[in-house]
């Protein structure tokens, strides 16, 4: 496939390897209108005007010819049973390049924004929330119905020209930030939080000598699940050095930990929870890192920013200079959804460099933590909640990512009825072996 364009971008380039990728394409660009209109297979027309009778003509509405960053006004119209924006007067009916790409570069966080409490890129500043299309994954259906139209197009000219379509994918993930409520704190820290909350002291004792599981404590529960339903799991550990109110992990001294840690790595892959602090004190970053490859005996490639602080660009520059390959920290922490309108992952776009990266962005729709601390949901409110977003990718034959914590899926009482309603939900995407 030939792509023409009077001017070639970076901005450009990114998006057409992002729909070779997505779609199967081999597709490459040109700038020379005479070279497009000769060629005789499936072409298309990324320009203000139409060059060829044989083409599929996109009109470019301007922005990936830019090289500024500026406020963009999206108005969005129907198309095709979803939502669409920067219409034109072509082919398909919107600049379908320019869209995706302000939603996957996530161009609307470099502008001007409120942040939320924790200082993150909010919700309710997204083009997606204003227009009640967070919980819809609107660029893998934007891509499904391209492809269709580039299939109907260019099927019968060009022999064997076929799209490519990608399964249903679902990967569970874990953040373990707190990884037992009583266990291995150390005496003094037990003995100062029986003080502080004495109505704990009889179970805390239990936990302590061995007569009761501690309450976040699933591992092993954790465990037989992923094995009776054939699941691959991410683990996620924080390991910082130093707590704070925020990162208030078990130290990676301590000898239970580095067991989990090692016994998890036996069986999951593996990642990175960098810890809150990391993201102002830089060497913390690389350190915590090298605690975790030094106890699983392998580079460390996956990450997920602890209280999902990621800062676009800033984050993904340090944690590329990290050696990070992989980052899942691409969602809100407030609200479940699509921060980015897609349910794939992609390479992650350095808009202010204006060059793309070998990062690759994994983007998670439901993260039960917002379900519980900032929703206010009861599980079973929750489990509908998700069952909408799976059927939301599965549609798109997406990919479904969830976060889950082990002290929500363990036995503490206020966490009551959180573990069954994962199980059920599993029950629900798969079968048992």
């Amino acid at each position: 496939m030939l792509v023409y364009s009077h001017h070639i971008t970076p901005r450009l380039q990114y998006i057409v390897d992002y729909l070779n990728e997505k779609l199967g394409l081999q597709a490459v660009v040109t700038n020379d209108a005479e070279t497009f209109k000769a060629h005789p297979s499936a072409k298309i027309n990324y320009s203000t005007q139409r060059l060829a009778a044989d083409e599929l003509f996109i009109q470019s509405s301007g922005l990936l010819h830019e090289d500024e960053i500026r406020k963009q006004y999206i108005h969005c119209f129907e198309w095709k049973n979803s939502i669409a924006f920067f219409q034109t007067n072509d082919d398909v009916g919107f600049d379908i390049f320019s869209a995706i790409f302000y939603c996957v570069s996530r161009y609307e966080e470099y502008l001007e924004h409120e942040p939320d409490e924790y200082g993150r890129y909010a919700h309710w500043n997204s083009w997606a929330w204003k227009n009640h299309l967070l919980h819809k994954p609107v660029v893998d259906g934007w891509l499904q119905e391209f492809g269709k139209m580039l299939q109907n197009k260019f099927s019968t000219q060009a022999s064997g020209f076929t799209i490519h379509a990608s399964g249903f994918a679902f990967i569970p993930t874990y953040d373990i930030d707190i990884a037992w409520s009583y266990k291995h704190k150390g005496f003094w820290k037990s003995i100062a939080s029986s003080l502080k909350y004495p109505s704990t002291i009889g179970t805390r004792w239990k936990v302590l000598r061995g007569k009761l599981q501690d309450p976040y404590d699933s591992y092993e529960w954790l465990h037989r699940l992923h094995h009776q339903y054939q699941l691959s799991p991410i683990y996620f550990f924080l390991v910082a050095k130093e707590q704070g109110s925020l990162d208030k992990n078990t130290s990676p001294k301590t000898k239970a930990l580095q067991q989990l840690i090692q016994q998890a790595k036996q069986n999951y892959e593996v990642g990175l929870h960098p810890s809150v602090h990391s993201n102002t004190a830089k060497e913390c970053l690389a350190n915590e890192k090298n605690i975790l490859q030094q106890l699983i005996r392998e580079r460390v490639t996956k990450s997920r920013h602890h209280y999902l602080q990621v800062h676009v660009p800033h984050s993904y520059r340090e944690i590329i200079a990290a050696g990070i390959t992989d980052d899942y920290t691409m969602g809100y922490g407030t609200v479940n959804g699509f921060r980015a309108s897609t349910s794939n992952s992609f390479l992650w776009y350095d808009l202010e460099n204006e060059c793309s990266t070998q990062l690759r962005i994994h983007p998670f729709a439901f993260m039960e933590a917002n379900s519980f601390y900032e929703l206010k949901q009861k599980p079973d409110k929750a489990l509908q909640e998700l069952i909408q977003l799976k059927n939301e990718v599965l549609q798109v034959n997406g990919t479904l990512i969830t976060i889950f914590h082990n002290h929500m899926l363990g036995t503490a009482p206020m966490f009551a009825g959180w573990r069954e309603m994962y199980e059920e939900f599993v029950k629900l995407l798969t079968k048992p072996v």
